[in-house]
């Protein structure tokens, strides 16, 4: 018999059991969906991150202080060893940096008409240096102007702080209070999709000094590097030069020193993480869907046993009725595969386009591709054929006569 009639013929088996066909199918279908859900949606963000980076560009580098196993802006101004202006100034010895950005931010009470929230309070300098600031933080401004030369008790609001944190909105022009200091506001920033950077209020950095009585510290440095110079290189000879001026020895650093690609390297490392934890949850689905392949190739065997003992009568070799039986068990998981694609990108769809509705930035992207599609379908086809071996070997072993005599 030709492959292709075998073929048929395992197709027309599974069309007259139809309803068994599907819930057999349901393991595999809910393992496939979860695992291209997941791939789908890790990808997506993995690549909705990296473009972020992009537009931001390359060349940018933060500097921030560490403690206890930890960093963040945070750290830098509780830490034993916290960052400071003179660390700046050895940063901007550096060759090959070129602005060098210094950033404070903590947590504060904000007022308006009565109402008070909490916000993140951020310091910097007006001017180019900012820019780099709000740059990395992918802010741009929806109303108003930037923070300028000579600006004191102005600030720039982030989104939710302008639409949600009161019950009147907060626009151009109308006064928020901050350390029983009140600021005028004139910008907002477009929503960027993060609670941090949308409950954030920018303001200058010797304002913020003056408020809470710091003239040191820092929580973050930002800089950029001048053209034709290798940012990871520059990276390398910051990290040298504050170890040396902080005494430490390699490894043992109260700073870290990132670029974009570290970042990116991170966050890539982490979701991948997270990936394979819920993609072994989803292969137990993929195994009972297995076995329940197999469960069905058995029950099929047993009721076609007569039908098979026919078939052997005329001609057909214990090869044709294994591969009969195996292409039976493939199709089984490629038709759930097939569905569970279907409803993976479909979930991972639904996921980005609520996500962005909800942020108003398009922090997941469903990302599709073929490799996907096709990886997902050919898997679950090879889950069934493997699961339907057994069955198909035990198939393919009877004999003839003792087959037409089975009741």
């Amino acid at each position: 018999m030709k492959i292709f009639d075998l073929f048929l013929i395992g197709i027309r088996n599974l069309s007259h059991r139809r309803l068994r066909s599907y819930l057999t199918m349901l393991g595999i279908l809910i393992g496939i969906t979860a695992v291209v859900a997941l791939i789908s949606m890790g990808q997506g963000m993995e690549d909705a991150i990296t473009e972020q980076f992009e537009s931001v560009g390359s060349n940018i580098i933060m500097v921030m202080g560490s403690g206890g196993g930890m960093s963040s802006p945070i750290m830098s101004m509780v830490s034993e060893k916290p960052l400071t202006v003179k660390d700046k100034e050895v940063i901007e010895s550096v060759k090959g940096v070129n602005l060098v950005a210094e950033y404070i931010i903590m947590s504060a009470t904000v007022g308006f008409h009565g109402e008070r929230t909490d916000a993140f309070l951020g310091g910097a300098s007006p001017g180019p240096t900012r820019e780099i600031i709000e740059a990395s933080m992918n802010a741009y401004r929806e109303a108003g102007r930037e923070l300028k030369e000579g600006d004191r008790y102005k600030a720039v609001i982030g989104n939710n702080i302008a639409h949600t944190a009161f019950e009147r909105e907060v626009t151009i022009g109308d006064k928020i209070t901050l350390f029983d200091q009140e600021f005028r506001v004139v910008g907002i920033y477009k929503k960027i999709g993060n609670a941090m950077d949308d409950n954030s209020i920018m303001i200058p950095i010797d304002i913020m000094r003056d408020l809470i009585d710091e003239k040191e510290k820092i929580s973050m440095l930002y800089l950029n590097t001048k053209k034709g110079y290798d940012v990871e290189k520059v990276a390398e000879n910051i990290e040298e030069k504050l170890r040396d001026y902080r005494d430490e020895d390699e490894g043992d650093e109260t700073f870290v020193v990132s670029t974009a690609s570290d970042l990116i390297e991170t966050f890539g490392s982490i979701l991948n993480i997270v990936q394979a934890v819920v993609v072994g949850l989803a292969a137990i689905s993929l195994l009972v869907g297995g076995v329940g392949i197999m469960n069905t190739m058995y029950m099929a065997v047993m009721e076609r046993t007569r039908e098979i003992g026919t078939m052997k009568a005329i001609g057909a070799t214990n090869a044709d009725i294994l591969f009969i039986f195996i292409v039976e068990s493939g199709v089984l998981g490629m038709i759930g595969g097939i569905i569970g694609v279907a409803i993976g990108l479909g979930i991972s769809k639904m996921v980005e386009i609520a996500v962005t509705q909800f942020y108003g930035s398009p922090l997941i992207k469903a990302h599709i591709s073929l490799v996907l599609v096709g990886g997902a379908i050919a898997f679950s086809f090879i889950v069934g054929m493997i699961s339907g071996i057994l069955p198909a070997k035990q198939a393919s072993g009877l004999k003839p006569v003792e087959a037409l005599r089975y009741e």
